[in-house]
């Protein structure tokens, strides 16, 4: 199920039904997911989800009627097109920007795909087979890229989780490592490659530039400057 939470902690199911997995499109509990991960709203208020295991991306408006924006379900694999003609691979993190493109970290893919508003989608970074390249386009390389969040001029930062790093994709699809080493675990503060993440998933950027990561495996929460200088937050 997706939750909605007010300001004053009260909860409600915005859409799905506890306990019952699937794939259908609908409004509130006739929908169905199936372990859905990252989520995000856009300014309209409308929520998308990375329905993990079934490789889909759900658009549901405020009023809880769902739709599926791009993929099809139970048909993984990869493969750049419009609507059901796309397909993601246990596509994990979500995020939107200001013009409503979806970027997706598509776990095991190895790539981080766009969406447009349409249900257009492209491969903004990476190629299929793992590895950690900074480049522009399909010359990058990642090791399962997992929760995504975009900034004000439409740069995507990305958790390469299992690099150990936080990476940055210019609105051209340029590629660089603001903050980590690849395949050098560790919790330490410092700039750019001088730090070290643990497992590193979650994340979010604010007005600023700063991006926040939730450090799985060290328990903690980062803040990388916009200069890639990481601190401990808490």
């Amino acid at each position: 199920t997706i939750r909605k939470i007010t300001a004053a902690g009260v909860v409600t199911t915005l859409a799905g039904l506890a306990g019952s997995n699937g794939s259908a499109d609908g409004a509130g509990s006739a929908a169905r997911f199936n372990e859905p991960r990252g989520v995000a709203v856009d300014a309209s208020g409308n929520v998308y989800v990375a329905d993990t295991y079934n490789h889909t991306i759900r658009k549901i408006t405020p009023a809880g009627v769902v739709t599926t924006l791009a993929g099809l379900a139970g048909s993984s694999g990869r493969a750049d097109g419009t609507a059901s003609s796309a397909r993601f691979n246990y596509p994990r993190g979500v995020t939107v920007d200001g013009s409503g493109n979806v970027y997706v970290g598509d776990y095991d893919n190895f790539t981080v795909r766009k969406i447009t508003a349409a249900g257009v989608v492209t491969t903004l970074a990476g190629d299929p087979g793992y590895g950690s390249a900074d480049g522009t386009g399909s010359a990058a390389r990642f090791d399962n890229p997992y929760f995504v969040a975009v900034d004000g001029s439409g740069n995507v930062y990305v958790s390469d989780t299992d690099n150990n790093t936080i990476r940055k994709i210019s609105a051209g699809g340029v590629v660089t490592t603001l903050a980590g080493a690849a395949g050098s675990s560790g919790s330490a503060d410092g700039t750019g490659g001088a730090a070290r993440f643990s497992y590193p998933t979650g994340m979010a950027v604010d007005g600023s530039g700063n991006v926040f990561v939730a450090d799985a495996d060290n328990h903690t929460i980062r803040k990388i400057a916009a200069g890639g200088v990481v601190t401990t937050l808490a």
